[in-house]
């Protein structure tokens, strides 16, 4: 039996080469692969959120694995329908969510293993969506370095994309890189598993159902032929020319300044060389010169066209019309947008992206801040995240806060803000974000001061800190968590120098991932000892959502849950007949 890293490293190298894909299928009876799949997934929010069945992580084994590999093997594997909720949306609208059961996710977390191994190599540089060490600020980054001169933006958002994804279209995307066809009419089956809304079985005729752990690869396969589209296509044609023509005004005055300086009139050198600078050197409107970029996340896309307007309306209908006949999805009407550079501002994974134009800034003589790419924060945004803290206008206290402790209510504050200003920092005009900070500052300050009756200076005074920082020594709130015989938790709101930084990435609990992780569940679930009586064999995983979850520590804490909270993991080995047990002796009345 091969090791998950050498069958994925196969088809990561066949997917290099170009290779077709043949005997995918036979991948899915390696036990290997469903433990990584595991292991990856077991510590996500939504695995203990049960589907259409009550089937969660808990209860975990290699027994339940050696039953879905018997089914592959026969072919009765089958999906069951997802659970559809609606989360709401900015717009007042809402978007329907699937939640599959363990055992589809499970399943899902494989297919998709198998999938991005092969089809990684061979994706777009230009696209940033669903793809590792891939994100919303490697797109930005590109987009800033790269789009220098850009005239036109042409903004792309494709009308409920991974809900419009045709079925058949997908498959034969499949079929021509993977020749297998037990593995495609497992795909089929995955989209084709309908839904389940209010007791009410619903069939999914297009889409990859959002939620599905699948569906962010599948998109990324599918929307693959707008960028090879693109890239072959459209790139290729209205790309030309080396280098601007140089501008005749310009060459002239240099001319005259060459002149001026053999006869040492000074003063006239002066005058033609501010006149130079005022003017480009090269000519703006040559016809011989064109460039076309391109960036992708997810179903966003943006263009970036130095040229006429007319042959930027023309590159949107093209790609309307090969989004429509080719992939049969549609673009958004309100939200596909020509916008002029220069003097407009594009939308893009909530930036706006501008080109800058200041005839008057020089640096060592020269204009070198126009043509430059600007990303900035959008004002609607700013608003948009202060609007929750704010009552009439004026920062006020969060009640549902009020009861927590201080460091509960701190790091609340402390966790949002530093989300929003870590997403922000590739933004010149990071800075704005001062009215955000002192909008939630108050508000936690008020809240604070609700829960213990008191005022809103005196809080300040209680949990004001200073801590250092690469730009110098900043003003925080900090609020600690003692804890007997350990170092205590500390919560921090603000503190964060509100300076762009080119480099700038989400560094908040960030997971850190790799191709092939060492997990210490997998190594104790094959030890196959019961980790409460030292049975051994046929142990299943016993699973919480937090510790907190395991109730307070004393003589009424239950064993099985002592032995997780001296661990500190939310994962206890155990046999059948303990974890029946745990599951009659709850940790605490909340606990189910």
């Amino acid at each position: 039996m091969q090791s998950a890293a050498t069958v994925l490293g196969v088809l990561r190298e066949r997917g290099r080469r170009g290779l077709p894909c043949e005997g995918l299928y036979r991948q899915l009876f390696n036990p290997q692969l469903y433990l990584l799949a595991y292991g990856r997934i077991y510590a996500n929010h939504g695995a203990m959120t049960p589907g259409v069945t009550q089937e969660t992580v808990d209860g975990m084994s290699v027994r339940k694995i050696e039953g879905i590999i018997d089914a592959m093997r026969h072919e009765r594997y089958r999906f069951r329908p997802v659970r559809r909720v609606h989360i709401p949306k900015k717009n007042g609208k809402t978007r329907p969510l699937g939640l599959p059961t363990w055992s589809d996710k499970l399943v899902g977390e494989v297919v998709r293993l198998l999938l991005e191994a092969y089809y990684e190599p061979t994706f777009s540089d230009r696209s940033h969506g669903f793809r590792p060490r891939r994100g919303c600020h490697t797109a930005l980054r590109e987009i800033a370095n790269t789009w220098t001169g850009t005239a036109w933006f042409i903004e792309g958002d494709i009308a409920d994309c991974f809900g419009s994804l045709d079925h058949d279209l997908m498959i034969k995307i499949l079929s021509e890189k993977i020749h297998d066809n037990r593995f495609l009419r497992l795909v089929r089956n995955m989209l084709r598993a309908g839904y389940l809304e209010d007791w009410k079985w619903g069939a999914t005729l297009s889409g990859a159902p959002q939620g599905g752990v699948a569906s962010p690869i599948l998109s990324s396969i599918y929307l693959h032929k707008l960028d090879v589209f693109v890239e072959t296509v459209l790139i290729p044609e209205y790309t030309r020319g080396g280098r601007r023509a140089r501008n005749p005004a310009y060459l002239d005055l240099q001319n005259q300044l060459a002149k001026a300086r053999r006869r040492g009139d000074r003063a006239e050198a002066r005058t033609l060389r501010r006149r130079m600078v005022s003017l480009p050197s090269a000519d703006p409107g040559d016809p011989e010169y064109r460039r076309l970029r391109y960036c992708r996340y997810a179903d966003d896309h943006l263009l970036g066209f130095t040229g006429p307007k007319a042959e930027a309306e023309e590159i949107k209908q093209r790609l309307t019309t090969f989004l429509r006949d080719e992939l049969k999805l549609e673009l958004s009407a309100d939200k596909t947008l020509i916008t002029h550079a220069r003097t407009g501002a594009a939308r893009f994974l909530g930036y706006e992206i501008t080109i800058q134009h200041n005839s008057s800034k020089t640096t060592r003589r020269r204009r070198t801040v126009n043509g430059q790419v600007a990303l900035r924060i959008p004002l609607d945004v700013i608003k948009a995240k202060a609007n929750p803290y704010l009552r009439h206008g004026k920062p006020a206290k969060q009640k549902a806060l009020t009861n927590g402790a201080d460091y509960t209510i701190v790091a609340t504050y402390g966790a949002i803000y530093r989300g929003i200003v870590q997403y922000y920092l590739l933004a010149g005009d990071v800075f704005r974000l001062h009215r955000l900070r002192w909008v939630m500052e108050t508000s936690m300050l008020k809240t604070l001061a609700g829960k213990h009756r008191s005022s809103v200076s005196k809080m300040a005074a209680k949990h004001k800190a200073k801590i250092s920082t690469p730009h110098g020594p900043r003003t925080c709130f900090e609020a600690c968590l003692e804890r007997p015989g350990r170092q205590p938790l500390v919560a921090r709101f603000g503190g964060i120098p509100l300076h762009r930084h080119k480099t700038a990435t989400v560094i908040d609990r960030q997971p850190i991932r790799v191709d092939y992780p060492h997990k210490e569940l997998l190594t104790r679930l094959l030890a196959d000892i019961c980790e409460i009586c030292q049975h051994k064999g046929e142990v299943q995983v016993h699973h919480v959502r937090a510790l907190k979850d395991l109730g307070a520590p004393g003589p009424l804490q239950p064993q099985w849950a002592k032995a997780m909270a001296n661990r500190r993991r939310k994962t206890l080995v155990v046999c059948a007949a303990c974890h029946d047990q745990i599951h009659g002796q709850p940790a605490s009345p909340f606990t189910q």
